[in-house]
């Protein structure tokens, strides 16, 4: 009798990031992919910059943390089709890929992400105005809790990987 169980994942932290027009949350894992945690939120660079600031602060963390993969969360239409913010989501998935490559980013559905983080927040007791400086972590926590639960049950990389 052979074991044909799948190879486990290689072990190290793992990131998530909410792009939004003008913030990006950061959220991280634990080297064992178990539980994701915020980690900042960063005023999204829109220069012409060659590396916006936001994206070398990623390349920083992905570098500390030797994350093993990043996760973006790709915004959907809830019908599932992609709109203009998934297509300016996946040009910065792309510029963030080229810049920790080999390290995988890996694009993942979010819908709903920023809604059940603005229901979070409420219900821990946060009011809606104080949410701006949290949300976008909120939502990339959820981004990776969720990815990490995917991880878990198929025992591969969530989501769809971002070629370069």
């Amino acid at each position: 009798m052979s074991d044909h169980s799948p190879e486990p994942l290689p072990r190290g932290a793992r990131l998530a990031v909410d792009v939004g027009a003008v913030r990006v949350g950061l959220a991280a894992s634990d080297p064992d992919g178990l539980v994701a945690t915020p980690v900042e939120t960063l005023a999204r660079d829109t220069s012409d910059a060659e590396v916006p600031a936001d994206v070398a602060r990623i390349v920083e963390e992905v570098a500390e943390r030797n994350a093993a993969v990043v996760y973006v969360g790709l915004p959907k239409h809830l019908s599932g089709s992609e709109g203009a913010a998934a297509e300016h989501t996946r040009a910065y998935a792309a510029v963030l890929a080229a810049q920790i490559a080999p390290v995988p980013v890996q694009m993942v559905d979010e819908r709903m992400s920023t809604v059940t983080a603005h229901q979070a927040l409420h219900a821990a007791g946060r009011a809606g105005r104080k949410h701006r400086a949290v949300i976008d972590q909120a939502a990339a926590v959820i981004i990776l809790q969720s990815a990490l639960d995917a991880e878990r049950s198929s025992t591969q990389r969530a989501g769809e990987r971002v070629g370069i």
